[in-house]
């Protein structure tokens, strides 16, 4: 049998004044990414990520105050006097436990930040301890993980004046809005997660958010925002609530699917939202057509998926995460009924990528692109989610084959041709071409020698047009037949940022 749930722990209780001294406390010792990363060095710090504590641990031995507190708060050490103001306050609002030998940490603490154009941002994020046993309560806060950062990654910088944070959980989302935002809502139907919320923020030092409790949009429904950006409760099963971060309480994708249809109202003309998200693929249902389906009518949208999971894997992967016990029979037990759900509703396999929205405010055809992201993703993706926005843009308005042929384009520098051969009965002999590009997203183009001709001419000289008269003499085709068969893949060159027009950069901005 698993083990039973753990009696749930205390809200944390740390004033925003205490959070203050704290922070001064932990940016004095050095405990922040950078100090801590050069106090370990990097193969014990690639040791600690992977789980494997003892390296970190040899190194913090004649680390003074900084060696301690990596030994707290990273590594679950216990300290007797660990360099900390207000000890007992901190046991009290729930960040420490004493135990025979000193303090341990009650609660994950641990240095975060980004760095771009505004400079470098020192914070601290607070979550519910990452052990297999804090994980199994229904109400636990978890912390910085690969989901969130991803979406965080993903996230773009255009300056907004206020964001909706939905489902902040600890508030990793509202840390990283805050940079780009006037002010911040962040909602979550969590009292838990909300008090961690606001231990995050202070110890942060952001002062820019509001935090707001309850259930979806409704905390919001009378406001609209600029921006939205929420990883909401994804994960695709029957009808419960297990784990509040995780659970939305609806059968299958219905949540993510309502949640999109609604998120138009809760937005300003332009306004943007960016989510995680997980989708079914259904037998005999294609996928794009079904998620294509919950946009709103008046929104452009980016649908990227960026992994696909059979559906033992998907539920191996979130008992996992759960910290269950694989092999006990209750577990089996619910991994049979999760199973037989999935089987029940013809689900093949489980989809989870990005979600990028916007409302378009003039009445003009939306752009819906429904797609895969390839690749391995050696870039953040805040970059190509700005360049689509502002590529979508240009192509609507060259949306007349005419206005498209009369705008002068260049080649992406990323942008390479591979060539490929065959081996046959007499050697090596062609089979194709197709150009990709090198950073974000390794789009990938399948060309004839027309196609990579054109693109080889895109240097911003000349208009379209020319380039298809040049091309014609060249290869002694109609330049009406030229045109007909290639205008459609200049607009997905553009779209990709395989193509950029010569007035300005729609790839990089973010």
């Amino acid at each position: 049998m698993n083990a039973p749930a753990p009696t749930p722990a205390p809200d944390p209780t740390l004033s925003d004044d205490l959070c203050a001294r704290l922070r001064d406390s932990l940016l004095e010792q050095g405990f922040t990414t950078t100090g801590v990363r050069d106090l370990l060095g990097a193969g014990a710090h690639a040791a600690l990520t992977r789980g494997e504590p003892e390296a970190a641990a040899r190194a913090t031995r004649e680390a003074g105050g900084l060696g301690a507190l990596v030994r707290l708060f990273l590594l679950g050490g216990t300290e007797a006097a660990p360099p900390l103001p207000e000890v007992d306050a901190l046991v009290e609002g729930g960040l420490l436990s004493r135990t025979a030998d000193g303090v341990r940490a009650a609660m994950d603490l641990r240095p975060y930040g980004e760095e771009d154009a505004g400079g470098e941002a020192l914070w601290y994020v607070l979550s519910d301890l990452d052990t297999p046993a804090a994980r199994q309560d229904r109400d636990h806060v978890t912390g910085v993980g690969g989901a969130s950062l991803t979406l965080a990654s993903s996230l773009v910088r255009t300056p907004v004046r206020d964001t909706l944070d939905l489902g902040t959980g600890c508030g990793v989302q509202a840390l990283h809005a805050s940079r780009f935002s006037g002010r911040v809502t962040a909602t979550d139907v969590a009292p838990r997660a909300l008090a961690t919320a606001r231990a995050t923020l202070a110890l942060s030092g952001v002062h820019n958010v509001d935090l707001v409790e309850g259930p979806w949009l409704e905390p919001v429904a009378d406001r609209r925002f600029d921006a939205v950006v929420s990883n909401p409760p994804f994960v695709p099963g029957p009808a419960r609530v297990e784990y509040v971060y995780r659970d939305s309480g609806k059968a299958g994708d219905a949540a993510l699917a309502g949640l999109l249809r609604d998120l138009p109202d809760r937005l300003r003309p332009g306004g943007r939202a960016q989510l995680l998200g997980s989708w079914l693929h259904v037998r005999g249902e294609d996928w794009p057509d079904r998620v294509r389906s919950w946009v709103p009518e008046g929104c452009d949208a980016w649908i990227v998926q960026r992994e696909v999971t059979d559906p033992a894997l998907h539920v191996g992967t979130w008992q996992r995460d759960a910290g269950l016990d694989l092999s006990a029979p209750a577990t089996r037990a619910q991994a049979a009924a999760w199973l037989d759900w999935l089987e029940a509703e013809r689900v093949e396999a489980v989809g989870f990528g990005f979600l990028l929205l916007r409302t378009v405010p003039d009445g003009r055809a939306p752009e819906i692109v429904v797609e895969d992201l390839p690749g391995e993703l050696a870039d953040p993706l805040n970059a190509e989610m700005a360049g689509w926005l502002d590529r979508v843009d240009w192509l609507r308005d060259h949306a007349d084959d005419e206005a498209l042929l009369g705008a002068r384009l260049m080649l992406s520098p990323s942008a390479t041709l591979e060539r490929y051969a065959v081996a046959g009965d007499e050697g090596w002999s062609d089979a194709g071409a197709a150009v990709v590009l090198a950073d974000g997203p390794q789009w990938r183009h399948e060309v004839d020698e027309p196609a990579a001709a054109l693109l080889a001419g895109c240097s911003g000289a000349l208009p379209l047009a020319e380039l298809f008269a040049l091309l014609s003499f060249a290869h002694d085709r109609p330049v009406d037949a030229l045109v007909r068969a290639a205008l459609p893949a200049v607009r997905e060159f553009v779209r990709h940022g395989v193509l950029l027009p010569a007035a300005g950069p729609t790839r990089s901005a973010a």
